[in-house]
């Protein structure tokens, strides 16, 4: 089939859900074709983490032999409350290891233990260890000619287009290598490393995270012979007798029908830049307030559209319909903006968030969801209307030994970021308030209140330090809370935060394999949903590192047998 106007099953979307699902349907004799209506595939995994949480995975077993079935489910009970599915559940802890495991032994696909805690692990049924699981860095170089159609990372978390791993191990190298001669030689020796990249290919070629993540799968696609059609978005679903058998697909060749005769999937990436749909879902919007999303532009809400179109069940339930993620703009320069992600500057000592009252109002280093939960909680209790933003603010002691948001620590030079506005720098904290519209007397107030405790290493407000989790991308060597550290010494900085996601987590009703449910709770034959285009089992939480490669991948593998099962019954 070398045209693909045939074959057995048509997966939209090429992010690490569509993928897993169209690998694991070739393994099972399936012919698969992948569509991507982007240039590039990878979709949102490509600008990830690249983090799976797998309870009981073969790496996690070696770390933590006491975890177990009963102690995962216990979890799950916690984290998801009214929505716990026990069907889905129980499907998820007993598939996720076999398809790790599928990956590593059939496929490019290989992973590597993290040392990251559940987020909430004090919660019953958390865990310190065990349950998150990275993709191994990887050289796009083996994906030949189609390395160019790899996606790039997220720009604002690179260096220089450098990316850095997910690894805390890694990271912390970055932190102290003006403290550390081991650090130093680590970090010199990426730098040039990378600096060869760039010289030679224009990017960097040893990726990690996400990026990585999407590469070796998209390597195990391609060596199996599955066509992954770069710039070819689907625009409508073919229905023939009340059966889903294909679609209409646009591109450079023109609009043409492609027929599945075994089913579509849609991995579409659910519905971040969906405007209309998220001024719904999102409390903030409804409010009239700011969101800024990382996530790629083309996740547009194709996927849920086209399964609403045919009659799906994708009323939003959830109260938290996205994985919210504190997000700040970036000014490029000539317009240009970037969307930086908070994903470690909170949880560093002598970092604070507040209110335009200058106040705290959270745990800043509490996972990103929950201070986006708090946030927006926050603005609605205090009745600040469209202004669900908050304002990290440290000293120059802190900026200088771990940055704030995309401003780099010493040596690293601050005076632009001062000159288009992301960072404001005050002599004092009050000047400093003034120049971000925040209450004076009511951030003066907060520090002095914070630094009673922190200079003790006590958060006496928020509890700052009391989860290994809020420990881990912390400083270790700020003692004895490597979460706490006063706010002292002038001049003053601060970065203006805003409300942003990682992707959404509501959307289409499936039964447990991925089959699309009408409203009445019937199945659309030949119809399935996987990834974030499907409501995600966490029912608007975030227990842990990976919540949503690690089900999506798990169902993709799930679908994807279900699939096969059908097709060769």
């Amino acid at each position: 089939m070398t045209n693909h106007t045939e074959c057995d099953l048509l997966v939209v979307g090429s992010g690490a859900a569509g993928l897993a699902c169209a690998i694991r349907a070739k393994k099972r004799g399936l012919d698969v074709v992948v569509l991507e209506k982007e240039p590039v595939f990878g979709g949102t995994t490509a600008l990830s983490g690249g983090v799976l949480w797998i309870p009981l995975n073969l790496h996690g077993r070696k770390q933590n032999p006491q975890d177990s079935v009963e102690t995962v489910r216990t979890y799950m009970q916690q984290e998801t409350g009214a929505f716990y599915d026990e069907e889905a559940v129980t499907a998820f802890i007993d598939n996720g290891p076999k398809m790790v495991e599928f990956f590593e032994r059939e496929t490019d696909m290989h992973f590597v233990p993290t040392l990251y805690p559940d987020y909430h692990p004090n919660v019953p049924g958390g865990v310190a260890i065990g349950r998150s699981i990275l993709a191994e860095p990887f050289d796009i170089r083996r994906l030949g000619p189609d390395m160019a159609r790899l996606k790039l990372p997220l720009k604002t978390i690179t260096f220089m287009g450098m990316m850095f791993n997910s690894s805390n191990a890694d990271l912390k190298h970055f932190f102290q290598a003006t403290q550390s001669l081991t650090s130093f030689v680590y970090v010199a020796k990426r730098l040039l490393n990378h600096m060869k990249e760039l010289l030679l290919y224009r990017r960097a070629i040893h990726v990690t995270s996400g990026n990585a993540l999407a590469a070796r799968l998209a390597k195990s696609a391609l060596d199996l012979g599955i066509p992954i059609l770069t710039s070819t978005p689907v625009q409508q679903l073919s229905l023939d007798n009340g059966r889903v058998t294909g679609v209409q697909v646009g591109g450079p060749e023109g609009a043409r029908t492609l027929r599945a005769r075994h089913g579509v999937v849609l991995a579409c990436g659910g519905f971040p830049h969906d405007l209309q749909r998220i001024a719904q879902a999102y409390p903030h919007l409804q409010r009239g307030g700011e969101h800024l999303s990382p996530t790629p532009q083309s996740n547009t809400g194709d996927g849920v559209r086209m399964a609403e179109q045919m009659g799906a069940d994708v009323a939003l339930r959830y109260k938290d319909a996205a994985a919210w993620m504190p997000v700040s703009e970036v000014p490029y320069g000539s317009g240009e903006t970037g969307v930086f992600p908070h994903l470690l500057d909170r949880y560093k000592p002598g970092v604070i968030g507040v209110m335009r009252d200058g106040r705290r109002f959270c745990n800043e280093s509490n996972s990103y969801h929950d201070v986006g939960v708090d946030m927006i909680a926050a603005a609605q209790r205090h009745g600040s209307g469209q202004d669900t933003v908050m304002w990290l603010v440290c000293d120059r002691t802190t900026l200088g030994k771990y940055g704030l948001g995309f401003v780099k620590p010493s040596p690293m030079p601050i005076g632009r970021f001062l000159r288009n506005g992301y960072l404001v720098e005050g002599s004092t904290l009050a000047d400093l308030a003034q120049a971000c519209g925040i209450d004076p007397a009511g951030l003066e107030a907060t520090v002095q209140n914070y630094n009673q405790g922190a200079v003790r290493g006590v958060d006496e407000q928020f509890g700052r330090g009391t989860t290994a989790f809020n420990r881990y991308l912390a400083d270790p060597n700020q003692q004895p809370n490597p979460c706490v550290a006063p706010i002292e010494k002038g001049p003053f900085y601060a970065v203006k935060v805003v409300m942003g996601d990682l992707g959404t987590f509501d959307g289409i009703q499936t039964t447990v394999v991925g089959e699309v449910k009408r409203t009445d709770g019937s199945v659309i034959e030949g119809l399935y949903a996987v990834g974030n285009d499907r409501a995600s089992i966490m029912g608007g939480n975030y227990p842990g590192a990976g919540i949503t490669h690690g089900p999506n991948m798990t169902f993709g593998y799930v679908t994807a047998n279900h699939i096969a099962d059908k097709a060769q019954a």
